[in-house]
């Protein structure tokens, strides 16, 4: 008996050791901590993880890592805890950490705080605390575009003109919109290329929650219903994935692919890889030299591996349309070198009441003109920044939203034509 409980420790402290650190032994010079809203269920976090990991070994560094921590005081407890760890450099991933990380950044100074999807770094001035975002609008563009490509292929030999897509969306904020509207305008100009003649609108449904599967499902379900021939989704569950598959519903997931448990509807997903960010945060915790930017952002890589940069998608799925591939490379490399811009004025229409869309100027024709946006975030969410830019492009003058140039976190939050709000 005393045997088998000297073993059954031995094995609980090998396993503690390997959670804590990337490697069992000796321990690396660096430590870091990893605070998480959820665990690996949920493919928000797991995306995180799996790229600290990934980062914290290619680095030699140690790892301690800290799942399901809502966006309370508790994520000040847990960040005040990782200090007394001997971590050098914490990070948070979920937006309502804000405030809690910022709190211990200020009562720590000689400790290093992250936080992902944050918007307060850049006015703030506090040394040590920092925000990142990558330029996943143009990750979820081109996500849109393989979908508009498979909508095409699905209604090729249909006689009707006009179909319907639907998205699951966690909230109306600004990320969440920024990141549909530039899935959906994507798509729609796959769909017009592609089914000339057919017109296609999206429907959102909002599950007020980063994850519930339930919700997820439901609306989903919900949507299909409604006639939606395609599902995409900012939510952090299996749950619309799941609904697509059962349903026979093609659908585009968000931060990794869902092919294991999806193999007949998956087609593909965008991506945020971290790994880049964490690599720098290790590097600056080594020589102070390499200092991590207040608020910092990145855009696109290689397509399916991020390498050079940290916005990619993931292989296409059994569901994908004959040639997007090729598609998808000619996008993304327009993207990077050509000057192509997703929240192109010319791509879009806006309307504009006393209700709706209130910081917009317009034209007569819909054309977005001027926007004011929240960027310099305060309790009122005063609109602070025009974000409209008109520059040239190989000699011609392209009027743009500027998304996450003026902060990396996303502040699209226009209502435009042709995606309705169930």
């Amino acid at each position: 008996m005393k045997k088998l409980l000297t073993l059954l420790l031995t094995a609980m402290l090998a396993v503690a050791c390997c959670f804590g650190f990337t490697a069992c032994g000796e321990k690396s010079d660096v430590k870091i901590g990893l605070i998480c809203l959820h665990g690996e269920t949920s493919t928000y976090d797991k995306n995180f993880i799996d790229a600290m990991k990934k980062a914290c070994e290619v680095k030699g560094a140690d790892l301690v890592i800290k799942t399901d921590i809502p966006e309370d005081e508790k994520c000040y407890e847990a960040a005040i805890d990782l200090v007394s760890q001997g971590c050098q450099a914490i990070f948070a991933d979920s937006f309502g950490h804000e405030p809690h990380i910022l709190k211990a950044a200020k009562e720590k100074p000689n400790v290093q705080f992250y936080h992902a999807t944050g918007t307060t770094a850049h006015t703030e001035n506090v040394a040590n605390f920092h925000n990142a975002f990558a330029n996943i609008y143009q990750g979820r563009y081109v996500a849109g575009y393989a979908a508009g490509m498979k909508l095409a292929e699905m209604v090729k030999d249909k006689t009707e003109t006009a179909y319907k897509v639907g998205y699951v969306g966690a909230f109306p904020y600004a990320e969440v919109k920024s990141g549909y509207t530039s899935w959906f305008l994507g798509l729609r100009a796959a769909f017009g290329k592609y089914a000339e003649g057919k017109t296609v609108t999206m429907e959102v449904k909002f599950t007020n929650s980063w994850y519930n599967e339930t919700s997820e499902k439901e609306a989903a379900n919900a949507l299909i219903q409604s006639g939606c021939l395609l599902i995409s989704q900012h939510a952090d569950s299996w749950g619309a994935p799941t609904a697509c598959e059962d349903a026979g519903v093609p659908n585009v997931s968000y931060n990794g692919s869902t092919i294991s448990k999806c193999p007949n509807t998956f087609i593909i997903s965008s991506r945020i890889n971290w790994q880049p960010y964490y690599e720098l945060i290790i590097d600056a915790v080594r020589d102070s030299k390499k200092a991590v930017p207040a608020d910092w952002t990145s855009g696109f890589g290689s397509l399916y591996t991020a390498k050079e940069g940290s916005v990619c998608v993931t292989e296409l799925g059994n569901a994908a349309a004959e040639g997007t591939a090729e598609a998808l490379d000619k996008l993304v490399y327009d993207i990077k070198y050509n000057g192509l811009k997703v929240f192109d004025c010319d791509t879009f229409t806006v309307t504009k009441t006393e209700t709706k869309n209130v910081n917009a100027t317009v034209d007569e024709n819909g054309k977005l003109l001027q926007y004011k946006a929240d960027v310099n975030t305060d309790a009122a969410f005063t609109a602070d920044t025009e974000v409209v830019k008109t520059i040239e492009i190989n000699g011609k003058k392209v009027t743009y939203f500027a998304e996450s140039e003026f902060r990396s976190a996303p502040y699209f939050d226009i209502d435009i034509d042709g995606i309705i709000i169930k």
